[in-house]
């Protein structure tokens, strides 16, 4: 088998243990995944702050004897502050911006044996549902079609794995920006409970304790073996979330059950959704039913319409205080042109809200966290779809133009759009979106799964469960399965 094969064929934990065998080293699988981005990003535009000498020196020095060393590996450019690694994090008003200090996610990562090489491209601010950021010079493309959008805000993650570029990267989460990504590119994604992952030093908590990093993998084992390297609190974290039972890589030898899933193929306020995503849990529903479990159509009791408008406003005040922090370090207003029409538009939505005005906002994403938890006393999961559409077409959801309230609340805005993944960042509980349904035109739609507050472990053994028993690995854009045939 050559290394192009190789690669293809193996996850990030097969990558590793080929390695330890000797059968290939860390600088020939970074050799790999470098060709991969030249081949492949000026088409996708994913990959961003390449930082080849900085992963040839961390080879150099010696790898840490983590589980997954030697494994080629991409940082969101949002978050994940790296000495080595500045960012623009979306924006032309924070580009190329410096780090004194690594973040502890990415020491964790680091730790872990990964080589990381460069950054993966985000939307200004990690707001919306696509990656089309003015700073990278054009859109984000989704490998299963170059005319759609990989999501976001983790699209440029997105793309790069289901391109075939890397197995695994690091992605956040603060409204879906994990499982829209995942969903939309035919991936698997977690997001788990409230900080389970760190924030530490540079973040208190991001967006009143709904972000939170995680990963876009094609294997739900990759996703087990990189929360277990990154999870658990970081020094001074203001709230930890419930220890795990054992692990997530022990979760993935749970066969519980049977359990009670509720579902629902419309949205959580009983708005229909695309066909195509209806089909997608309907097919989900069938397949769990035949796994043993029992599948009860409900809704949860809960205000959903009032939490959105609560996180908008919450998300509106992040993004003043980002800009207006960054505007007021460097002494001169802000010019025309550094940052888009979202983030603008925010900015002067922020400053109609008051203080007590946030505070209510924060009540009502901790109110509506206690009415998903009563309605869990009545199922182990819930199942959805992850979006209300296939992935969109570039454009539709750019930030060019847009008033920010109308671009999140409007009839065609996001929240119509992805209507499910928001209420767990809200409410702190673990999700995950799962590949298991295509469209006729060959556009992924994922299914969404949601667990208890601090039932991680669960819910990841119910993933694997299901990766078992409907494997997506070998499905491949068209894209990546030009990049591996052998060359003559």
């Amino acid at each position: 088998m050559n290394i192009a094969e190789l690669y293809d064929q193996s996850d990030a934990v097969a990558l590793a243990e080929h390695v330890a065998k000797g059968d290939v080293t860390p600088g020939e699988l970074l050799d790999e995944a470098l060709a991969r981005v030249a081949a492949l990003n000026p088409q996708l535009n994913a990959v961003t702050l390449l930082r080849e000498d900085v992963a040839r020196r961390l080879i150099e020095e010696g790898l840490p004897e983590g589980p997954l060393r030697g494994v080629p590996f991409l940082l969101k450019d949002l978050g994940a502050e790296a000495i080595d690694f500045p960012s623009n994090n979306g924006s032309r008003l924070f580009a190329n911006t410096r780090y004194a200090q690594d973040s502890a996610i990415y020491a964790r990562l680091r730790a872990a044996g990964l080589v990381t090489f460069g950054r993966t491209t985000s939307p200004e601010g990690g707001v919306g549902p696509t990656t089309e950021s003015a700073v990278y010079g054009g859109p984000t493309r989704n490998p299963w079609n170059l005319d759609h959008t990989p999501g976001g805000s983790s699209g440029g993650a997105a793309a790069a794995v289901a391109a075939g570029i890397l197995p695994a990267a690091h992605g956040s989460d603060g409204g879906g920006s994990v499982r829209i990504p995942a969903s939309s590119c035919g991936l698997f994604g977690f997001k788990a409970t409230r900080a389970r992952t760190p924030d530490g030093p540079y973040v208190g908590e991001g967006w009143a304790g709904m972000a939170i990093d995680g990963f876009l993998t094609r294997s739900v084992r990759d996703s087990a073996v990189l929360l277990d390297a990154t999870q658990g609190p970081d020094l001074g974290a203001p709230y930890v979330a419930p220890p795990l039972k054992a692990s997530f890589s022990a979760a993935l030898a749970r066969r519980d059950g049977p359990f009670t899933i509720a579902f629902t193929t419309t949205t959580l306020t009983g708005d229909p959704i695309a066909p195509e995503c209806r089909a997608a849990v309907e097919a989900a529903v069938k397949l769990l039913e035949s796994l043993g479990h029992r599948l009860v159509e409900a809704r949860p009791e809960a205000d959903t319409a009032g939490m959105m408008a609560a996180w908008t406003k919450i998300v509106g005040c992040g993004t003043a205080l980002t800009v207006e922090s960054a505007v007021r370090r460097r002494g001169r207003p802000l010019e025309d042109g550094e940052i888009e029409s979202v983030a603008r538009s925010a900015v002067e939505y922020a400053r109609g809200i008051s203080g007590a005005d946030y505070l209510e906002a924060v009540n009502k994403v901790h109110a509506y966290g206690r009415e998903m938890a009563a309605f869990f006393q009545r199922a182990d999961f819930f199942l959805t779809a992850t979006l209300a559409e296939p992935p969109a077409k570039l454009g539709r959801f750019d930030h060019v133009g847009r008033d920010y309230l109308d671009y999140r609340m409007g009839p065609d805005g996001v929240f119509a759009y992805s209507p499910f993944t928001a209420a767990f960042n809200a409410s702190g509980q673990p999700a995950a979106s799962l590949p298991l349904h295509w469209t006729a035109e060959g556009l992924p739609v994922g299914i969404h799964l949601a667990a208890p507050f601090g039932h991680d472990e669960a819910l990841l053994g119910l993933c694997a469960r299901i990766e078992e028993a409907a494997p997506w690995a070998g499905r491949r854009p068209p894209i990546a399965r030009k990049q591996v045939e052998p060359k003559i």
